[in-house]
């Protein structure tokens, strides 16, 4: 298949390829080079990108969706990927470092040990996707939906990520490691953050209404006016985290560790 000059196959080089808007659904992209080429608009939904280079390419307003579309272990190393949809891909294991994917699609992605280092999801919807193990060191989550069929973020480095407004109602973050994270107002609710290292997050306002913090590490975390009604903190490390105003009813404290003095 031949597409505005380019031969469309597996392994070609699409370097900078002018591809934008083009049919590519169902095309066999496999290892091919395609960075910095432009894709915006274009339809690659149920293509096979296993293993492409499409670091610095062009994907705001692609279609990359349905279940077998490919793109495990591909390079997308600060894509362009905002508004794109991508329900239902593989992108297990994929380079998206620094990638944009503001108001991407990504429900039911697989997203296992991907890099989505300091990417930006402001807004995307990750609803039921697995993360399990990725890493979200950095990343913008803001106002990002990570809601449904509680979403798995088992293992997750989320350091200093923006979660702020993020919809994590029932997440699997067990294990997870936010660090300095940022969690103002940001749903909660029935999560499981067991074992979790939230040391020095700021979790001002957030719902953590029976939430699962066992053994988690709060160590100096800002919870302010947050909701803990209900929660499970046992065990839980809480020196030196800011308690004031939280809603505590009925939260379980069996054998958590000193609060700060003005909680």
């Amino acid at each position: 298949m031949t597409i505005n000059g380019y031969e469309i196959k597996p392994g070609a080089d699409l370097s900078g390829a002018n591809l934008s808007r083009a049919h590519l659904s169902e095309a066999d992209l496999s290892e091919a080079d395609l960075s910095v080429a432009d894709l915006s608009g274009a339809d690659l939904s149920a293509a096979n990108l296993n293993e492409a280079n499409l670091s610095g390419a062009h994907l705001s307003g692609a279609d990359l969706s349905l279940s077998v579309a490919d793109l495990s272990g591909a390079d997308l190393n600060a894509a362009n990927l905002s508004g794109a949809h991508l329900s239902g891909a593989d992108l297990n294991a994929a380079n998206l470092s620094g990638a944009y994917l503001s108001g991407a699609d990504l429900i039911v992605v697989d997203l296992r040990g991907a890099n989505l280092s300091v990417a930006d999801l402001s807004g995307a919807d990750l609803s039921a996707a697995n993360l399990n193990e990725a890493n979200l060191s950095g990343a913008h989550l803001s106002g990002a939906d990570l809601s449904l069929n509680e979403a798995d973020l088992s293992g997750a480095n989320l350091s200093v990520a923006d979660l702020s407004g993020a919809d994590l109602s029932g997440a699997d973050l067990s294990s997870s490691i936010l660090r300095k994270a940022y969690l103002r107002g940001a749903h909660l609710s029935g999560a499981d953050l067991s074992g979790a290292d939230l040391s020095g997050a700021y979790l001002s306002g957030a719902d953590l209404s029976g939430a699962n913090l066992s053994a988690a590490n709060l160590s100096g975390a800002n919870l302010s006016g947050a909701n803990l009604s209900a929660a499970n903190l046992s065990g839980a490390n809480l020196s030196d985290a800011n308690l004031k105003g939280v809603d505590l009813s009925g939260t379980y404290l069996s054998a958590a560790k000193p609060m700060s003095a003005g909680a």
